[in-house]
């Protein structure tokens, strides 16, 4: 028996389109998607390249719009929204991880990740973001020093030092090899745990779905499953 999960729902997309011209092509990225994530849950994004999973991540969190479909944080609708009201909902509920760690290498760790703290309404102190990622003694380094994990790490520190609600990911381990990949979703199963973030990843890498509460999978800009995982286990305990 599948017992349903009592989180409340804090963001949801109902019917999103999402088409692109390329020249005469037309493009179709999503294709009716329906989808929703609970208040700190983890869920891992599966398919293919071409299958809609990162339109989808950059629609949730105000990178992008959708061609229809609604979407809605708690009570504010973003199918329709302002640039100020996206700049607004990014700034106060999303934090991103990329593939590539887009930090600024004449910067320092600390400065790096000060950068966000400066502009978020409750942050941490840089340090604190730095110390839960397991990088305090880096603090002074520069990205040029630092390993390509560690410094996925510190693009980590960054996205939390705002305490956002959500955390959305997008490959965050494509870039590295497996131990060093491993290190990074131990940082982020972590962050779920403790401070309940609410986790969206997106992976080509399939076990990574078994440290998820959900598992979405999507084929031609569509969801194809949508299963839930009673078996959650800690990256240590993934079998790879």
């Amino acid at each position: 028996m599948v017992v349903s999960d009592a989180r409340p729902v804090c963001l949801s997309a109902e019917g999103l389109t999402k088409t692109y011209r390329m020249g005469e092509v037309t493009v179709q990225a999503l294709r009716g998607v329906d989808f929703s994530l609970r208040s700190g849950e983890l869920v891992v994004l599966l398919g293919p390249s071409g299958s809609g999973k990162s339109t989808l991540l950059n629609i949730l969190g105000g990178l992008d719009v959708p061609t229809s479909g609604r979407v809605r944080y708690r009570d504010l609708d973003l199918s329709r929204p302002s640039e100020e009201q996206l700049t607004r909902y990014r700034r106060e509920h999303i934090g991103f991880i990329f593939q590539f760690y887009n930090l600024i290498p004449s910067l320092t760790a600390r400065e790096n990740v000060a950068l966000v703290a400066d502009i978020a309404a409750k942050p941490m102190l840089p340090d604190e973001a730095l110390e839960r990622v397991g990088l305090g003694a880096r603090a002074d380094h520069f990205p040029s020093q630092m390993s390509g994990g560690e410094q996925q790490r510190v693009a980590i520190a960054r996205a939390i030092v705002k305490r956002p609600d959500m955390l959305l990911c997008d490959e965050p381990t494509g870039a590295l090899d497996a131990g060093t990949g491993r290190i990074v979703l131990e940082v982020l199963d972590r962050v779920n745990r403790e401070l309940g973030t609410t986790l969206a990843v997106v992976t080509h890498n399939a076990p990574i779905a078994q440290m998820a509460d959900r598992v979405v999978t999507l084929a031609d800009g569509r969801i194809a499953t949508d299963t839930p995982n009673p078996n959650r286990k800690p990256p240590a305990e993934v079998t790879w």
